[in-house]
């Protein structure tokens, strides 16, 4: 990794600068809150950001510690409740999920809930909250996670988040709305969409010094590899001194790319 910024930092600033204008956002703890409120402090977004515990469109003067920090309903639009906050995206109006999550699939499926067998799990995380709801109700969901074979598996150990599930028109077939689903991902090796046809994973930008055959190594399923891939812009320094010193100056989340 260059020495001016770490693998974090690289993978927060490129996903900020996807964020568009004037969207309703559903932003998940940790890395999700750090690419919003990037987005929100270097290119002055009129977004709606969106806790799942109700904080809608908070201005966040610093990284939030959970979603249900006081932070994320600072200078808020409203402090409403989860069910108010869940039933904005089960009405159409979420443009888009902002999600994290300890394993994804080919086809987008999150797993924030355990590793191994859910009856005699391996490792057990924190699980849903809100994560379930928001990637089956957003038109678009947005994904990023540390880019890691143990991660990138063939078929995630539980559905938490569903993504395209098995395949094209999955979604449709259990009751989900037509044309939502998974939109990228962002990784320390790069950007991902999926495929219109097959909506499987495909490789979509490459980050700085980052090469294909790295990215193929730690990803546990066929990647779909396009005859050009983009590369990825680092971070300028306007990007990095915003995110260190305005959006986690103390290092919270950033601190975990420093290992």
């Amino acid at each position: 990794m260059n020495e001016e910024y770490n693998a974090m930092e690289l993978m927060t600033v490129v996903a900020s600068r996807d964020i568009e204008d004037r969207k309703i956002i559903y932003v998940g703890t940790g890395i999700p809150m750090l690419v919003t409120s990037l987005a929100q402090k270097t290119r002055n977004l009129k977004i709606t950001p969106i806790f799942e515990v109700g904080g809608i469109g908070p201005e966040m003067p610093t990284l939030p510690l959970s979603v249900a920090c006081s932070r994320t309903t600072w200078r808020a639009l409203r402090a409403a409740d989860s069910s108010e906050a869940f039933e904005i995206a089960q009405a159409g109006f979420a443009d888009y999920a902002f999600l994290g999550g300890a394993q994804i699939d080919k086809y987008g499926n999150l797993n924030s809930t355990v590793l191994g067998d859910y009856h005699a799990p391996k490792v057990r995380f924190p699980g849903s909250g809100g994560a379930n709801a928001f990637a089956s109700f957003a038109w678009r969901t947005m994904i990023i996670m540390n880019h890691e074979r143990r991660r990138f598996v063939e078929k995630v150990d539980y559905i938490t988040s569903p993504g395209y599930l098995d395949g094209p028109g999955a979604r449709e077939r259990i009751g989900l709305p037509p044309g939502t689903g998974p939109y990228k991902v962002y990784t320390t090796k790069g950007t991902f969409d999926f495929d219109e046809k097959s909506k499987r994973m495909r490789l979509y930008a490459l980050n700085p010094g980052v090469t294909v055959e790295d990215v193929v190594a730690n990803t546990g399923f066929e990647l779909v590899i396009p005859s050009k891939v983009r590369q990825n812009d680092p971070p300028t320094r306007e990007e990095l001194r915003t995110l260190r010193e305005e959006v986690d100056p103390y290092r919270l989340i950033l601190g975990r790319g420093e290992a």
